[in-house]
């Protein structure tokens, strides 16, 4: 998209709700939107709300639509265009709280930049990299896999990583008499 255009974007869901709110994000982030409607509306988009946009039906949060990429071309007549590195990267986890042996965990980055980031790698801080994209999945999580994970977000102009989020596992008791 070029700047001042309108743009609409709609969340649909197949769950049977009855008058579902939704939540809408961008880069991982949720928006404050006046009304938790099912269309989200940008009049005059700026390059400044370029990003990966989601939405969630209200009280189902931990399942996120796929992001949508929004690339804003800038119109430089008025003002310089300012073209950077990837900067204030950060982690959100989720679920958020306390994270139980075989559950599944969501590791989601988000960059501010123009362009937007080309190239996301995940890392746990021994160094090893461990995957790629903007979201990062660990399914039936274990005690090795507590530790620390930070993202690197990377465009054309340069590469940013976040601060490292701690990820502890705890053990799932069962208790009972034998």
């Amino acid at each position: 998209m070029t700047e001042a255009e309108s743009l609409t974007l709609s969340c649909l869901t197949s769950c049977k709700l009855s008058d579902p709110a939704f939540i809408w994000y961008r880069n991982g982030q949720p928006l404050n939107t006046q009304t938790p409607a099912d269309k989200l509306t940008i009049d005059g988009v700026s390059y400044q709300q370029h990003g990966n946009y989601s939405c969630a039906a209200r009280g189902y949060d931990n399942l996120p639509s796929p992001p949508q990429a929004l690339s804003v071309r800038c119109e430089c007549r008025s003002f310089i265009c300012v073209l950077n590195a990837p900067k204030n990267t950060s982690v959100s986890v989720s679920p958020s709280g306390e994270i139980v042996e075989g559950s599944s965990v969501t590791l989601t980055c988000s960059s501010n930049t123009n362009p937007p980031v080309q190239n996301y790698t995940w890392f746990k801080t021994n160094g090893a990299a461990k995957g790629s994209g903007q979201s990062f999945n660990i399914t039936e999580i274990s005690s090795g896999d507590s530790g620390q994970y930070y993202c690197e977000a990377q465009n054309k102009h340069g590469a940013h990583n976040s601060t490292a989020v701690t990820v502890d596992v705890q053990c799932e008791y069962i208790f009972g008499l034998f």
